[in-house]
């Protein structure tokens, strides 16, 4: 019998190593065992979240977070020399998100599983059920609640396994533990676990590693160059799942941090907003380029706060805090007190300096300008200023449709009423409306009778 038992051990965990590959389950070379690593199914949707109860340093207590993986759990196994004919494998099962109680009641379900099926092998139904039935049979539904068992309270429950064959259930949170019960030695808790904190910021890590891990694996097409590629070779953005080849994303990055747009580094899909993090940014770019990059993201963020204007000069562009009840800005860098309003050298009280090619500018940049980037020019110049120069946009686009100049002396004209024969009142000069040609002072009216004119009659 016992030739049979080695026999039917040797099959079956042979069988076990070509089902399952090298990250899920390893053969121990010591002794005749091994260990299993079981990455459960999630449903879609599926959240996790601490209670709101237990502070533990959380930042985000009653946050939902969705996941697609979960730490796997560990069935660590020996086979003894009597099985399968007699005696039921030796093992230990842990997991770093359920409870000592959650994993007791696993444990208890093996052990039933294991005399169902008493006198055969039994470790590929025990690793399936754990796959595929964990959540069912611990009623674990979406939102999940993520527990912490401390390590007294370990101690104080530690024992034979006492879990009646009815287990008690109750919802969304899973399986009701009674903190008086006794658990099962078998169920391990993970002691790299010290806190609530720490198991959450595990569940999350994990979850993001897994997921990168999956979208390595995968073909996605890019939309821009219309390739084939593997994930590993892609770039995915965070908020719209949108996934486009590295080789574009860094052309197109390239392009937009030289340009200076800096806050345009979004999914090139139309009409979608989503933004490339930093990270990602890093990853794809030379150092060089990333440089300006984190320089101009740096320029723009402090653009963005009140108080804070940057060096007129174009050789320094320091970051300057401005003393807003003096509108003076003094720059550490190069010493140089200038006013916030208009940027040239502080001048105390008098009014501001504002060329005419300054605030042509002004004005054609407000004007292109979004609702966020006019607030922060107002900000910058004052809405004095900026009402100034759209004033004078608004009068110069007034004299081009509603005047002309003279042809002597350019003053601007404007025609009320009467005939096309004007007089300049700055240098008296006659001319045509029409044509604006200069007309005899002696005989104006000699341009409007000449049949060859353009203007004759009129």
């Amino acid at each position: 019998m016992a030739s049979e038992d080695r026999e039917a051990q040797e099959d079956e965990l042979l069988a076990l190593s070509s089902i399952y590959d090298g990250d899920e389950f390893k053969r121990s070379e010591c002794t005749q065992g091994g260990e299993s690593t079981i990455y459960l199914d999630l449903p879609e949707n599926f959240m996790v979240f601490v209670s709101d109860n237990g502070a533990d340093g959380l930042q985000n207590n009653g946050k939902e977070h969705m996941v697609c993986f979960l730490p796997p759990l560990v069935l660590s196994f020996e086979l003894p020399s009597d099985y399968p004919s007699n005696s039921p494998p030796s093992f230990t099962l842990s997991g770093k998100w359920l409870s000592v109680t959650q994993l007791t009641a696993l444990c208890k379900r093996l052990d039933n599983l294991w005399e169902k099926q008493r006198g055969s092998v039994v470790l590929f139904s025990w690793i399936q059920f754990l796959k595929e039935d964990t959540l069912t049979y611990l009623n674990i539904n979406s939102p999940f609640e993520l527990k912490f068992d401390s390590p007294e309270n370990m101690e104080r429950r530690i024992g034979p396994a006492t879990l009646p064959e009815e287990l008690s259930f109750a919802g969304a949170t899973g399986f009701v533990e009674d903190q008086e019960q006794a658990v099962d030695k078998r169920a391990v808790r993970d002691i790299d676990i010290e806190s609530l904190a720490s198991l959450l910021q595990e569940v999350l890590d994990f979850d993001q590693t897994q997921q990168e891990k999956s979208f390595n694996k995968a073909a996605y097409t890019c939309n821009i160059c219309f390739s084939i590629k593997l994930g590993s070779q892609c770039m995915c953005f965070s908020n719209c799942k949108h996934v486009y080849c590295k080789e574009c994303m860094k052309s197109y990055f390239e392009i937009q941090i030289k340009d200076g747009r800096v806050n345009s580094l979004n999914c090139p899909e139309p009409k979608c907003s989503s933004m490339a993090t930093p990270n990602q940014v890093k990853d794809l770019v030379p150092e060089d380029v990333f440089a300006r990059y984190n320089q101009l993201l740096i320029h723009a963020s402090l653009e963005l706060m009140e108080d804070v204007v940057s060096c007129p000069r174009i050789v320094c562009q320091l970051p300057v805090v401005e003393e807003k009840k003096y509108r003076l800005g003094v720059c550490g860098g190069c010493s140089y007190a200038f006013c916030t309003l208009c940027r040239f050298a502080y001048h105390g009280i008098s009014p501001c300096r504002m060329t005419p090619e300054k605030l042509m500018q002004l004005q054609k940049q407000y004007q292109r300008a979004s609702e966020n980037e006019k607030r922060m020019l107002e900000k910058k110049y004052g809405k004095r200023v900026i009402q100034m120069a759209l004033d004078e946009m608004k009068s110069k686009k007034w004299l081009e449709m509603n005047s002309k100049r003279c042809p002597s002396c350019g003053s601007r004209i404007e025609k009320l009423d009467g005939c096309n024969k004007m007089t300049c009142t700055n240098c008296m000069q006659y001319f045509c409306w029409v044509c604006l040609q200069p007309l005899c002072a002696t005989n104006p009216y000699k341009h409007f009778n000449d049949r060859t004119s353009p203007c004759f009659r009129l």
